[in-house]
């Protein structure tokens, strides 16, 4: 090699080693700007209430402004669609669910994937369903409902805040998991469904754990099951479906942040260290734990893969139950 070759080749390097440090230093440099996160519902919900909590104390710690925005429709599909349609630069996140999961298999023309256009950042938060029988049916117990249900199909009536609800969907997966049917009764929203499964117009339905517990040691429900791993600390005495012989009903609603896809790593990883520090506050633990959720954080790994098994396990339920949201 000449002493032009040796020149060139340095300057080469320097010019390599000068890029290099401008992409670092401007990946350590975000954020410079406001962050966005979509809420694809309304405000109050639970979503709603994570964002609500996280936002301020990801401001303080990354030292930008923080905004929420609500974007509801289509069971979260408007608003997840936007997210995934932004730059992929770590300023717009999705506060998402695995309902997300769900809607987007449910309604036609949906024009994202939830498995290939975003990124996790880390789960939030999960939230347990319990399934409870009003006293009037003489429902006592998981067993009661599976002979009743067998004995007589469609004779059982079920409710749920909606077509595509978690609360439908762990029915459902149920019905498919147990060989029964019962009748799907829909209602629009929570209170007008509760209302009528504590009056006795409904037989059966799922209702949050700390919801249902409340109805439970009053006397105004019978606990079933829940539809956790393993048993809810705020219900320790009621048995899990795979500890009463039905097994995959593994139903615990979930909370996750998600960026769009190619957002570069060492955003997504920033956003996953401070939102990890952010979920282990024993402040943030109370907030959520109050409104029925129970805080916990993820790497992006674990997230991805939590998405990659439960994406075609709820399809496989909407595809063979014929569920359709349009």
């Amino acid at each position: 090699m000449n002493d032009i070759d040796r020149r060139q080749l340095a300057t080469l390097a320097l010019a390599a080693m000068g890029l290099f440090s401008l992409g670092a230093a401007a990946q350590s440099a975000y954020p410079t700007q406001t962050l966005k996160i979509i809420v694809p519902f309304t405000p109050g919900t639970g979503m709603d209430t994570i964002a609500r909590v996280v936002a301020p104390r990801l401001s303080e710690r990354l030292g930008q402004p923080v905004v929420v925005q609500n974007q509801p429709g289509a069971s979260g599909n408007i608003g997840a669609d936007a997210v995934a349609k932004s730059n992929p630069d770590g300023y717009t996140v999705l506060m998402g669910a695995n309902t997300m999961l769900m809607a987007s298999q449910m309604y036609k023309n949906v024009s994202f994937d939830p498995t290939k256009d975003f990124a996790p950042v880390s789960m939030a938060a999960y939230g347990s369903l319990m399934l409870v029988a009003n006293p009037k049916t003489g429902i006592k117990s998981l067993t009661d409902l599976i002979k009743e249900a067998k004995a007589k199909p469609g004779g059982i009536s079920f409710g749920s805040p909606g077509v595509g609800t978690p609360h439908h969907m762990a029915m459902e997966l149920f019905k498919l998991e147990s060989s029964t049917f019962m009748l799907h009764v829909p209602y629009r929203g929570s209170a007008g469904y509760t209302q009528d499964l504590l009056s006795g117009e409904l037989n059966v339905g799922f209702l949050p754990v700390h919801i249902a517990q409340g109805f439970v040691k009053s006397g105004r429900l019978n606990a079933l099951a829940v539809g956790s791993p393993k048993r809810h600390p705020v219900a320790a005495e009621v048995a899990t479906f795979e500890e009463l012989g039905v097994n995959r009903i593994d139903v615990d609603l979930w909370y996750a942040f998600f960026v769009p896809s190619k957002t570069p790593v060492a955003v997504v990883t920033r956003l996953n260290t401070e939102m990890a520090a952010i979920l282990r506050q024993p402040e943030v633990k109370d907030i959520l734990g109050k409104a029925g959720m129970d805080a916990s954080a993820s790497t992006p790994n674990e997230l991805v893969a939590i998405v990659a098994k439960d994406y075609p396990r709820w399809g496989t339920v909407i595809r063979t139950k014929q569920i359709s949201a349009d």
